[in-house]
């Protein structure tokens, strides 16, 4: 006797090394997937469910890239916002970033404040990068052994106070020390000389803020970073690839076996800086959204390998932070709230490509989870049930009334994007359910947080 078993026309389950949809049922007890059989195999159940015909069963979105911002600037989002926002857009593990909470987390203390916080409040999975600050270097190894998953670093001003950047020298040593005890060193890679020698002077002009942070500032800072690489050894991650100019350099560094890896983001895979409106300050991130010749040599760049995973960079703030400065790129805050429409964006621009959705699915989850160590991202015997039934044919137009970010604010405000997200179970629990679409609908705030905190093996 299962616990719950799902069976649909259409599942994400292995073929050899390759996942591809089948029909199977999923059976599931005690929050672990115990057999996948036969779409209409006989199995006894307590509760034995069949999605729609227009409905997949996938694995749980793994977002390793999301600001959750609590404690200190909670007003900007927080654990119970975010998570609930994550369980809408099929996300069952988030990574928290260790800014722009206050305090950052950037020593052992700090963590354990971080998950005081999320643990009674996280409807999803959670764990939390650590940060690697002038102030802490040399003391890196207790934040790694207190479960950390790694330790963020920025090349130029993060824009914030209380999480400085870190200079060449200083990023040598952070290196050195991160890789002597096995550690991940992800980077925030703009070069602070050439964003320097880029200054203009705001304003309403959008292609005036691209020009104030250019493709320059990626590549003199992505080829400090491998040179750095190949001198220690360490394991770096470039977050948020925005210039598609910097790949060739990215690919000759993993074809010489440095352990580098890639990531970029929802936005700069939907959208193009021709596209946007001045003063459109929905839009502003750093590094920031590039000419659409850019946007598809990125997707060039995740179908050739040299991009391994995407993740949302979730990066929310008030709505006056973002939209209250009269559209002047150079005053409002940057960052995009994408958590809960990372899947469907991606899927939509995806399929407008050729691009299969179980691709979407190895970038999105697969590889996420690969990359941070997680056994979760797959459907597979000896697995927790985090599972998503997603319709991908159906589309919907995003109002930003129906997000649970705490700041209903959006880049995607207005876009038509293709599917939906019906369920998602974490360990076979409901966290979402359609119904469920607008904070305060019923049911929304009803449901019980079974989130887990989780810790870098």
């Amino acid at each position: 006797m299962y616990d719950l078993v799902i069976r649909s026309s259409r599942v994400l389950i292995e073929h050899g090394a390759t996942p591809g949809f089948a029909p199977a049922a999923v059976a599931i007890t005690a929050g672990v997937i115990r057999a996948i059989e036969p779409l209409d195999a006989a199995l006894e159940a307590t509760l034995d469910l069949t999605l729609p015909a227009d409905q997949v069963l996938q694995p749980g979105i793994v977002d390793t890239h999301v600001h959750v911002n609590e404690p200190g600037r909670t007003d900007w989002e927080g654990f119970a916002s975010a998570t609930r926002a994550a369980a809408a857009g099929g996300v069952t593990t988030i990574i928290d970033m260790p800014l722009n909470s206050i305090p950052p987390t950037t020593t052992a203390a700090a963590l354990e404040l971080k998950r005081a916080a999320a643990g009674p409040q996280a409807s999803v999975n959670v764990g939390f990068w650590g940060g690697a600050i002038p102030a802490n270097l040399g003391a890196l190894q207790p934040l790694h052994d207190a479960g950390a998953f790694g330790f963020k670093a920025f090349l130029s001003p993060s824009g914030v106070d209380e999480f400085p950047h870190l200079t060449p020298e200083q990023l040598e040593a952070a290196a050195a020390e991160i890789a002597g005890f096995g550690g991940l060193l992800v980077v925030h890679a703009e070069d602070p000389a050439v964003l320097e020698r880029s200054q203009n002077a705001g304003g309403t002009d959008y292609l005036d803020f691209v020009a104030s942070r250019p493709d320059a500032a990626e590549d003199a800072a992505i080829a400090r970073v491998i040179d750095v690489v190949r001198r220690t050894g360490v394991r770096a991650h470039i977050l948020h690839l925005s210039s598609a100019q910097v790949l060739p350099r990215l690919a000759a560094a993993r074809a010489e076996g440095l352990p580098i890896t890639v990531e970029t983001c929802p936005h700069y895979l939907s959208f193009a800086a021709e596209s946007i409106a001045d003063g459109a300050t929905a839009f502003k991130c750093c590094p920031p959204i590039r000419g659409e010749d850019n946007r598809d040599l990125l997707w060039q760049g995740l179908v050739d390998g040299v991009i391994d995973l995407i993740a949302s960079d979730h990066s929310p703030a008030t709505r006056e932070l973002k939209l209250g400065h009269g559209g002047d790129f150079g005053l409002a805050w940057g960052g995009i709230s994408g958590l809960q429409l990372s899947l469907p964006a991606v899927w939509t621009a995806a399929r407008d490509r050729g691009i299969n959705l179980a691709q979407v699915l190895h970038w999105m989850a697969r590889a996420t989870a690969g990359f941070v160590g997680l056994p979760a991202g797959a459907i597979t015997v000896g697995a927790e049930a985090d599972l998503v039934a997603f319709a991908p044919e159906e589309h919907f137009t995003v109002t930003v009334d129906a997000l649970r970010h705490k700041n209903r604010v959006s880049a995607f405000d207005g876009s038509t994007l293709f599917g939906r997200v019906h369920t998602t179970w974490l360990a076979g629990v409901v966290v979402y359910a359609a119904g469920d679409d607008a904070a305060g609908a019923p049911g929304a705030s009803a449901r019980q947080p079974a989130g887990r905190l989780l810790s870098a093996r």
